[in-house]
């Protein structure tokens, strides 16, 4: 029995959200880590970023380098695992390197979004006066992450970066 373009595209969302699951995993692990580490790091960010994340924005004291960075290193290194892992497993090719220089730029495009949009939404727990969100509050900026991340990537590896040719 042959395998419809329908289900395989059905399997391969669905290994694409298992590889997503670990780069989940991997994601969460160091933005937790680097966050509590560079806490102290308070140095401000240059004047193109901080127009960006501004403390308007990303909250009291979270305009700067101990901020913005864990959540930045954790979106590349959990993306960067997801695209191998995609590449090997999920769609099964051979892709050529210019694939993952678009993806690489498409990449650091969207996580400057989503690291401002990560910015927000801890702000926003943080300020939320409850102990629980405030705990999590980088853990659940980091969820919502993942659900823009999926969306976005899902289409550009399966019908652009890693179409069967």
């Amino acid at each position: 029995m042959s395998e419809t373009k329908e289900n395989r595209t059905g399997w391969q969302f669905v290994k694409f959200l298992l590889v997503g699951g670990i780069g989940c995993v991997i994601q969460l692990v160091v933005v937790n880590v680097l966050y509590y580490l560079m806490r102290g790091w308070t140095a401000p960010l240059p004047a193109v970023l901080s127009g960006i994340f501004s403390e308007t924005t990303m909250g009291s004291g979270n305009s700067n380098w101990g901020y913005v960075v864990p959540f930045f290193t954790s979106n590349l290194v959990a993306n960067t695992y997801q695209y191998i892992q995609n590449k090997k497993t999920t769609f099964k090719v051979e892709a050529p390197k210019w694939c993952f220089v678009v993806y690489l730029v498409v990449l650091v495009i969207l996580i400057f979004v989503v690291t401002w949009v990560q910015g927000v939404l801890n702000n926003f727990f943080i300020n939320s006066g409850s102990a629980f969100l405030i705990k999590l509050a980088p853990t659940l900026a980091v969820l919502f992450a993942g659900a823009v991340y999926t969306l976005t990537l899902f289409p550009l590896e399966k019908f652009v970066l890693f179409r069967k040719r």
